[in-house]
């Protein structure tokens, strides 16, 4: 066998192909050029990438086999912000309405590859429609009259948004005394001043009109301060409950710094003027009485059921302090009227919580008749018993007669039977009658021990023959 190296193989058939690129070379630079010519001679010949376009869509609309279908292009998404709400945006989809005179240019000849010509002279209406189409929408979203598609807001809605919003306190001069009523819970602080002036009935010296004035309207105005600056600190708290929630403050009626003004306003000179026109000890069981009610029973209402207590010796505190302006000193009947406003809160307070149990639990209260119900019932029965006793107590010290624990005794046993019902069944018939009761019981209590109030002891004269030689021992001899 002849052996040739590979290298001179390559050469020879390196060598055949470039003679047969030269020999064709020619013939294909005069094609290119022909080619060239052509289309340059007719450009109407030109297969465009529109035209393969339209040809696609008149293949697929003339073969309704087909499960295809040509997806119309969506119109842009515009944000429409409506100026009347500056912190509402909505997103809204305009859809373009469609031209009747748009389906004329879908129609076109059943026969499309008939001939290239009439095809492509028909190409050009269609890119036009397309154009002005086009226009047509973008006109349509920047200077079209319609009106958007925003949802209206309602008058009643509008109310209740521009309501939740921080605006301008207008304080209305005439309703100011009634705000002013409403600050001071002027049925409350009325209850404190009767208390109060009868622990000064009862206090065993001369009654005197002008202290007791002055003593009532000091107390009245400390009453005041404690009530105001209480609905100060449960504003928000207020506003969840349905006995609470037409308070002045939450309303908006008066500002937060006007109500503390008139609190101040009030405290001030009501401590002043217990003070320092009755005595310095009513004066500071005033201000005591302040401070317990609004820094202690106050924030004590969220904390724990010892607020009751605390409330119950706020509320006891009034008649102590109308003894205390009539003598001046604390005394074992200042104490015993005192105990009866103690005792007679309980069963008061208890059967009016317990229909209010849902109100306070709304606002967060912890009251016993929302966490301990069933120590809500005994507390009130123990309390109502309490009364009995006391008033049992009150010849003994020497603060009534003996006839009062015996007139006393069947309003004592009404209310004590009452607070028996309410123990044993616990609903709201039998709290409702409890707590209406104790509204007739206190002033009928209070009534009675002063109509049996003991006489006050005038000091005894010194006997007649003691004054007379009293008499013969100063005169000379």
């Amino acid at each position: 066998m002849y052996k040739t190296p590979c290298c001179r193989l390559s050469g020879l058939v390196g060598l055949s192909v470039k003679q047969k690129l030269v020999l064709n070379v020619p013939q294909c630079n005069q094609s290119a050029r022909n080619l060239i010519q052509l289309h340059r001679r007719d450009p109407s010949n030109w297969l465009t990438y529109q035209h393969l376009i339209f040809l696609k869509r008149q293949y697929v609309i003339k073969n309704s086999e087909l499960h295809q279908r040509a997806i119309p292009k969506q119109a842009p998404a515009l944000t429409i912000v409506n100026e009347r709400e500056d912190t509402i945006e909505r997103r809204v989809q305009r859809i373009p309405t469609i031209d009747p005179a748009d389906r004329h240019t879908v129609s076109q000849p059943e026969d499309v590859n008939s001939d290239a010509q009439p095809g492509i002279s028909t190409l050009k209406p269609v890119a036009e429609d397309a154009a002005e189409q086009r226009d047509s929408v973008s006109g349509t979203v920047g200077t079209s009259h319609e009106t958007p598609h925003v949802h209206m807001e309602t008058d009643k809605a509008k109310e209740e948004r521009l309501d939740r919003q921080w605006k301008q306190l207008k304080v209305i001069v005439a309703d100011l005394p009634d705000v002013y009523a409403k600050l001071a819970k002027i049925k409350l602080t009325a209850l404190v001043v009767t208390s109060a002036a009868a622990g000064f009935a009862m206090a065993p010296v001369p009654f005197d009109p002008l202290l007791f004035f002055v003593s009532s309207l000091g107390i009245g105005l400390a009453s005041c301060t404690a009530n105001t600056i209480n609905q100060f600190f449960e504003v928000p708290f207020d506003s969840n409950m349905n006995r609470t929630k037409n308070r002045p403050l939450v309303r908006g009626q008066i500002s937060p710094l006007h109500a503390v003004s008139f609190a101040l306003a009030c405290g001030i000179p009501g401590v002043a003027l217990l003070t320092l026109a009755v005595n310095p000890l009513t004066g500071f069981l005033g201000a005591l009485n302040i401070f317990l009610y609004t820094c202690c029973y106050t924030p004590l209402k969220r904390l724990s059921i010892t607020n009751t207590w605390v409330g119950a010796v706020v509320g006891a505190l009034p008649p102590v302090m109308g003894w205390t302006a009539a003598t001046g000193c604390l005394g074992q009947g200042a104490l015993l009227m005192g105990g009866f406003l103690y005792c007679w809160q309980f069963p008061h307070f208890n059967a009016l919580s317990w229909n209010l149990r849902e109100d306070y639990s709304r606002g967060g209260y912890r009251m016993m008749s929302v966490t301990h119900p069933s120590m809500c019932k005994r507390v009130a029965l123990r309390h109502s018993l309490g009364l009995i006793g006391l008033s049992t107590v009150a010849p003994v010290l020497d603060v009534t007669t003996w006839t009062f624990p015996i007139i006393s005794l069947p309003i004592n046993l009404y209310i004590s039977y009452l607070a028996f019902r309410f123990y044993r069944e616990g609903d709201r018939g039998s709290a409702r009658k409890l707590f209406f009761c104790s509204l007739w019981h206190l002033p009928m209590l209070l009534l009675l021990a002063f109509t049996c109030k003991k006489p006050r002891r005038d000091p005894e004269e010194p006997p007649a023959a003691a004054l007379a030689l009293a008499l013969q021992s100063s005169l000379p001899s």
